[in-house]
């Protein structure tokens, strides 16, 4: 079998920007929430409490070169393409087994990227959704293989809300019909019990087969200014970042203290949340040891300087 060391390669750098990919300018953003977004996740009636969304606070100046993002969340296709190419073996399947959602959450023995609800499921018509299953070394090792390398926190939330504050991509009106997300497929979802009778049926007809869409389903109307897909819902995305504060003085959930230099930033939420959790904001953390579920994926970024030849493995 190949290393994924053994795969990397002297690429000519260009100033073209891939078809895949969506060139950010540089500049000056705003990170994170202001306080009336926090005042109107209190008058949602979600489940959360203040707490548990003050990470996203105080909003911090972030200053950026231009870089590259992909257009889309990485396919079954092209992660296929990379298993075929490498040999590659994913965290979940050398654990034997991956997190997905019944009840709640639990290790489904085989749920891996090719069987995402674990054995006897498959990827039949799925080519063109993002891949799951991902834990953080595989994110990485794919990214590393196509030239490219995970997003930033910053980079991601920057190609999501744009240059200056959005709620979501394309603005601050909630509209179901821009991304995949639970309260697209439901109708409206008032709270967690309404949403556990929706998820109880798809269970009970299909098991915990991840409800994703094919990427780029819901351009132009939910991308973001600059170009980007599904940067609402779909799939959770890797981030490079290690979790941290924006500031020292923030208040926030013990939980998230916990996590707090140890974990990675998640960002986009998925197909199965609210509108409240897939917002540009919203941040969530993930163990970047081999931890993986049913909706998480990742996309990738790359410093413009380091553009390749249109025939480089990413194209």
């Amino acid at each position: 079998m190949a290393r994924i060391g053994d795969l990397d390669a002297t690429r000519p750098a260009s100033e073209a920007t891939p078809a895949d990919m969506v060139r950010i300018p540089g500049g000056t953003f705003l990170q994170g929430s202001p306080e009336r977004t926090l005042d109107w996740l209190e008058s949602e009636g979600q489940a959360f409490p203040r707490d548990w969304f003050t990470d996203e606070t105080p909003q911090v100046p972030v200053t950026l070169p231009d870089y590259l993002i992909d257009r889309h969340p990485v396919t079954v296709a092209r992660f296929a393409d990379f298993v075929s190419r490498t040999g590659y073996v994913t965290s979940a399947e050398r654990a034997g087994g991956s997190m997905v959602y019944g009840d709640y959450w639990e290790i489904r023995e085989g749920a891996c990227w090719h069987r995402p609800a674990g054995y006897g499921s498959g990827l039949r018509n799925r080519d063109d959704h993002p891949v799951v299953h991902i834990s953080y070394p595989d994110a990485e090792a794919y990214a590393r293989w196509a030239g490219r390398r995970l997003p930033t926190e910053s980079e991601w939330e920057r190609a999501a809300t744009g240059p200056s504050y959005r709620r979501w991509p394309w603005g601050d009106t909630w509209d179901s019909r821009n991304a995949n997300t639970a309260e697209h497929t439901a109708g409206a979802l008032g709270d967690l019990a309404a949403w556990r009778t929706w998820w109880g049926a798809i269970h009970a007809a299909q098991g915990p087969m991840p409800q994703t869409t094919p990427v780029g389903a819901f351009s132009p109307r939910g991308d973001s200014v600059d170009g980007c897909a599904d940067m609402t819902g779909n799939v959770y995305e890797w981030t490079s970042t290690l979790a941290h504060l924006y500031s020292p003085d923030t208040r926030c959930d013990p939980t998230i203290h916990l996590v707090m230099g140890r974990f990675r930033v998640i960002r986009g939420g998925s197909w199965m949340n609210f509108r409240y959790q897939v917002r540009c904001a919203e941040r969530l953390y993930g163990d970047p040891t081999g931890w993986s579920n049913f909706a998480l994926g990742f996309r990738c970024a790359r410093d413009v300087a380091a553009v390749p030849d249109a025939d480089d493995n990413g194209r």
